[in-house]
């Protein structure tokens, strides 16, 4: 009885591990957002946070990658470099740049709902370069199109309607220095507010066109992964670092101590860019991309509350419904992406042969299971005028109807 608690205790463990990893993963992006969100009030550059946050990442991975990954390293041809520059010019550069910005204009939680938007515009990326086809016949290319259309018409809504404050239950009794703080330390002007919005948006078509551009140099770097994301974080480094210097003529930006400036840069480093890397890759490839994927409305709740304790953060109702259109969206192309990764599995489970089959209309015969080759003749459905033949590893029996009447006669 002993032995099988604790064999059924261990199997729930196993199977929890890639749930706990997701919540944990969430905690970290969580605290990132908050982190980042002080130092920046503080008066910290973004550009120069770029650059330290992707040279503390690179100092992490690069050891990894040698250490794993030395053996067989692929050939650094110039298309292979331009991929890598490109994936670093994307990713370090300008999304990373463009949500700070957009972060600092508006509030941890608002850029939190704008990033449940990315499986979306990967979508949409997809499509305009030929990588997803759409059937409009299928369910599942509908619940895509349409939860497209939904998580846009979310972020639409939060960047042109901000509407009432929504009283949180734990901060109704905030006294009226919080009120003030929170005026003062993360209340916008409506024109900063849209801006911050555009920044958001721009962020994120940037980091969509990231994954799908990395779904090709991913090829390359099948088994080096790590190896890809040491060489993007340091020529982004590179980038970044030249951005930097034709943006921010002041030499004091660099300047970084023991204070908050130190943790963001080191905390976004290591948690969002090394380990949830390393995390985020071992869920993936036990559950798949969408399960990771479905927790990152987690990620906006944390934030929703933590921001409201720390940084006595203001919440708007235009910003609530926006977030709840984008999450029904998020869901919806990921059901569909779910459905279609089903199908494309079942489909390559199937026997060629079977594929182009029709089996309810083979020659009036049923399946049965695979033991014999027998030779069946069949019509397609509107095409019983053009009859084909197929060699099936099944053998068939006669149809229940058709065995009755002979039964009966």
């Amino acid at each position: 009885m002993a032995t099988e608690k604790l064999r059924y205790s261990s199997k729930f463990l196993e199977s929890s591990k890639p749930y706990f990893a997701m919540i944990s993963l969430q905690f970290g992006y969580a605290g990132m957002n908050i982190i980042t969100k002080v130092s920046l009030n503080q008066g910290m550059s973004h550009y120069v946070l770029v650059v330290y946050r992707h040279a503390v990442a690179t100092a992490v991975i690069a050891p990894f990658a040698f250490i794993f990954e030395r053996k067989g390293q692929p050939k650094i041809t110039f298309p292979v470099f331009m991929q890598i520059f490109v994936l670093a010019l994307l990713g370090p550069v300008v999304d990373q740049n463009f949500y700070y910005a957009g972060l600092k204009l508006t509030s941890p939680t608002f850029s939190c709902a704008m990033s449940n938007m990315l499986p979306a515009m990967t979508f949409v990326m997809a499509v305009l370069c030929r990588m997803e086809k759409i059937n409009i016949k299928q369910v599942r290319c509908i619940a895509k199109i349409g939860g497209t259309l939904v998580t846009v018409a979310g972020a639409m809504l939060m960047t042109l309607y901000k509407g009432p404050i929504v009283e949180l239950i734990w901060a109704k009794h905030a006294d009226l220095h919080n009120k003030t703080n929170a005026t003062s330390t993360t209340g916008s002007p409506d024109k900063d507010w849209f801006l911050g919005c555009i920044f958001l948006i721009i962020a994120t078509l940037a980091w969509a066109s990231l994954f799908v551009l990395q779904a090709k140099a991913i090829k390359t770097y099948k088994n080096h992964q790590l190896s890809l994301t040491s060489l993007v974080c340091f020529i982004g480094t590179l980038q970044a670092i030249a951005v930097t210097f034709v943006v921010e003529h002041n030499p004091s930006v660099w300047r970084i101590g023991w204070d908050m400036n130190l943790l963001a840069a080191a905390y976004a480093g290591i948690v969002t860019s090394s380990i949830s890397y390393y995390v985020q890759g071992l869920v993936i490839k036990k559950k798949g991309p969408v399960f990771a994927t479905a927790f990152s409305p987690l990620m906006m709740i944390i934030v929703a509350i933590m921001g409201s304790f720390i940084l006595a953060e203001q919440i708007y109702l235009g910003g609530v419904i926006g977030a709840i259109l984008i999450v029904i969206g998020l869901y919806s192309v990921l059901w569909g992406k779910h459905k279609e990764q089903k199908e494309s599995k079942v489909a390559d489970e199937i026997p060629l042969p079977v594929k182009d089959a029709q089996i309810g209309v083979i020659a009036g015969a049923v399946i049965d299971a695979p033991n014999n080759v027998t030779e069946v003749k069949y019509g397609q459905k509107g095409e019983a005028n053009k009859p084909s033949s197929i060699v099936l590893n099944m053998p068939i029996r006669e149809p229940p109807v058709k065995a009755n009447q002979e039964a009966k006669a």
